[in-house]
């Protein structure tokens, strides 16, 4: 990253003694944001508390971070939820979608989820009532769709603080996607080579 690693404190250390116990290693991005352990915080919490109350599908929730990792050009979260969503889906559909192409297996409701996600990236200032229709059309309720892009808003401010600041998705997680979810993803930072501690 751009920034030098932070002076270790307590909430430091408890950020990187979290990706230990869940990773075995301590992630670039963690290390970065420990510069503001309790923005990375409540970060997190704001992101469990909108999630945990939805009604929207982890699957869902899968194709609305790739689609808004590719359309960002965010190779950080395109690795690290492309191997989520090959998890729910295959690995032919997650790279279809973090290469921003017809993802033939996503069902109707996932599509039209995709295509809001790309377009609330790309401008939100160009959407427009036909496109929340669309939304309705495919079964979302006004609270999904609020929901939905509240997400992919509080996304696009996580990838935007990672990928100015030149966090590079680390070696274990790019070895761990399937092979064409790491071909698919060919934008943002590439893989940090280092083996991480």
């Amino acid at each position: 990253m751009f920034l030098q690693v932070p002076p270790e404190d307590e909430a430091a250390a408890a950020l990187y003694r979290c990706d230990v116990q869940d990773d075995g290693y301590v992630m670039n991005l963690t290390r970065l944001w420990a510069w503001r352990p309790d923005l990375c915080e409540s970060f997190t919490g704001l992101r469990k508390t909108l999630t945990c109350a939805s009604s929207l599908k982890p699957r869902e929730w899968a194709v609305l971070v790739c689609t808004t990792a590719a359309t960002l050009g965010d190779s950080y979260c395109a690795l690290a939820w492309g191997k989520r969503l090959a998890d729910q889906s295959d690995a032919a559909t997650a790279a279809a979608v973090l290469a921003s192409s017809d993802a033939a297996a996503l069902d109707a409701r996932e599509k039209v989820l995709a295509d809001w996600a790309r377009k609330v990236v790309r401008s939100p200032n160009a959407t427009s009532a036909a496109d929340v229709e669309r939304l309705r059309a495919a079964g979302f309720t006004d609270l999904e769709i609020f929901e939905a892009t509240a997400f992919i808003a509080f996304r696009v401010a996580f990838s935007t603080v990672n990928d100015a600041l030149g966090a590079r998705p680390d070696l274990p997680l790019a070895q761990a996607a399937p092979p064409a979810v790491r071909a698919a993803v060919s934008y943002g930072r590439p893989v940090d080579e280092r083996v991480p501690s």
